[in-house]
């Protein structure tokens, strides 16, 4: 090979280098931004969260009652005017057009029936915020599975936000005091209904007795 021929394959392969140091800038560039939006993402998802969190506080929000105005005191209420009842609650986000929320709500009418006395059970209806039915949905859903424990529907999407409702249904265990147990996302059995409520009965009876 003569000298002027390697001088052009040496050429060749230093601009060989450096268009792949230049193409691969932008790839580059751009996992950087996916990666600064994915962080950014899971930051505001764990925001949303937090508050939902077992050791944290339940959040007040506007309810609108569908059924059980006498257990919740008025048509309208907020909700942390429940706790003034001295009972643990089991509070159950569910829409009209949420086929798991179909299916777990039997299992909750039957615990209210069967053993409701010691603790306060309200489903709120959030299908408008959530895509999954309006109002008037979660109504004809109600008669359709004649369910009678309280249940309403809320003002604003607040509460969706507050209690980091990230899957349908959602369910969030309060004790007496306020304190979230437990946030339960998706659907749940009557038999993990059951063991989450015994445990809540728990914390809610060590709460009472580190008080009196």
């Amino acid at each position: 090979m003569s000298s002027r021929q390697g001088r052009r394959q040496s050429r060749g392969k230093g601009q060989t280098r450096a268009q792949s140091r230049q193409g691969g800038a932008p790839k580059n560039r751009s996992m950087l931004w996916i990666g600064g939006a994915a962080v950014v993402l899971i930051a505001l998802v764990a925001f949303a969260i937090f508050r939902s969190l077992p050791g944290t506080t339940a959040s007040d929000f506007e309810v609108v009652a569908y059924t059980g105005q006498d257990t919740l005191g008025d048509n309208e209420i907020n909700f942390v005017s429940l706790l003034e009842q001295n009972k643990p609650i089991i509070l159950n986000f569910w829409a009209g057009n949420c086929p798991p929320c179909r299916a777990e709500m039997p299992g909750f009418q039957s615990l209210y029936e069967a053993e409701a006395d010691d603790f306060i059970l309200l489903g709120v209806d959030v299908g408008p915020f959530t895509g999954l039915g309006s109002n008037q949905a979660a109504r004809e859903f109600l008669r359709e599975f004649n369910i009678t424990y309280p249940t309403g529907f809320a003002k604003n999407s607040g509460p969706v936000r507050d209690y980091g409702v990230q899957a349908m249904p959602t369910t969030v265990f309060i004790t007496l005091d306020g304190n979230i147990t437990r946030n339960w996302q998706g659907f749940l059995s009557q038999d993990n209904l059951q063991a989450q409520l015994t445990f809540l009965r728990e914390e809610s009876a060590a709460e009472a007795s580190a008080t009196s």
